[in-house]
């Protein structure tokens, strides 16, 4: 039912956005009442949606998306990366993954890795990965086209508040830190997940909820710098931890930020809407963060429709922004369904 309701907020009147080129939906699969991946592209393409990330190579989603002009992002899943230390294999997967459907598909990056925490096994195999996948994309004459990156979440980082005392855990230096090193000398962004919504509800007697729903006056930091909303706070503790790692001028994609529409504390389809709405108009802005301001921010919502065979917690199978019958329902009205992100 929240998934319903969730459509139809979203649905109501919204303002007209301009300059939507930072904004994507991440379409991850993990349902089984999903319309096909030709319904899934073409709901993109009616709503404007230039860019779009998954999360394993998929044949019937490449074939859809094939024409398209819409910006891909591949993750390969840490599962995977222990294969990928061998050069023989990245070069494969390279092959048979990015270069059988290029240029017809536009690649933008591949995540190599999704998440790894300190306490992986794949830490060790991380960077090998990595630094495979891009020798392959080298030799496919494709890294003009493709960076290769990795995502990673917002734990990594302690002592983020203030967001200028953000910094790189002792446990996790050791592998990220080299990671960093790559991406710097290969002019790749580094991938982040922004979760808001974990971050509220892990604290909420101290975060209030209009802050993290970009409804928020703000308010000083201790070191004297004025935060309007949560998400510019995680996102600027990472640019601080890039800092300290001597990366400052590496760039950071934000590749996964929501909020759920039911299945947890503060998961309703009315923050949903205020959350991902709000979350539009800022990052297709000219604001930015205090530390990297006057600019659009990059930017991958998740997700494109609940995932009701998702692992985890009842809350992760309810970030969707769309119903699965969004594409019944869409053939129903007379005029095109609008997310106001194109």
């Amino acid at each position: 039912m929240a998934s319903i309701l969730l459509l139809l907020v979203l649905l109501m009147p919204a303002p007209q956005i301009t300059g939507a080129q930072s904004v994507g939906v991440c379409y991850g699969r993990n349902g089984n009442n999903l319309p096909s991946e030709t319904e899934v592209v073409d709901l993109y393409k009616s709503n404007g949606i230039g860019r779009m990330r998954i999360y394993e190579p998929n044949d019937p989603t490449y074939q859809a998306l094939k024409g398209s002009n819409i910006e891909l992002t591949v993750t390969i899943l840490k599962n995977q990366l222990q294969g990928l230390t061998d050069a023989a294999a990245a070069t494969d997967w390279v092959q048979k993954n990015v270069q059988a459907y290029s240029p017809d598909v536009k690649f933008k990056y591949i995540a190599v890795g999704n998440e790894v925490h300190p306490t992986d096994p794949e830490t060790q195999y991380l960077l090998p990965a990595i630094r495979n996948i891009h020798n392959a994309i080298v030799a496919a004459n494709l890294q003009g086209q493709i960076k290769v990156s990795t995502a990673i979440d917002t734990t990594l980082v302690d002592n983020a508040y203030p967001p200028s005392a953000g910094k790189y855990s002792d446990a996790a230096k050791s592998f990220i830190t080299p990671v960093i090193n790559f991406l710097a000398s290969n002019g790749a962004p580094l991938l982040v997940n922004v979760y808001p919504y974990f971050s509220y509800t892990a604290n909420p007697s101290q975060i209030d909820i209009a802050y993290a729903l970009f409804a928020s006056e703000g308010f000083t930091t201790p070191d004297y710098v004025n935060y309007q909303n949560l998400f510019d706070a995680l996102l600027d503790a990472q640019y601080s931890a890039l800092e300290k790692a001597n990366a400052s001028n590496m760039e950071i994609v934000v590749s996964e930020s929501g909020w759920p529409s039911e299945g947890g504390d503060a998961a309703n389809p009315q923050f949903a809407q205020a959350f991902y709405q709000n979350l539009i108009n800022h990052v297709t802005g000219t604001s930015g963060t205090p530390k990297r301001p006057g600019k659009a921010i990059e930017t991958y919502l998740f997700a494109m429709f609940d995932e009701n065979t998702k692992d985890g917690a009842e809350v992760e199978r309810h970030f969707g922004i769309f119903s699965p019958k969004i594409i019944s329902c869409a053939r129903c009205m007379d005029a095109p369904i609008r997310l106001a992100i194109g």
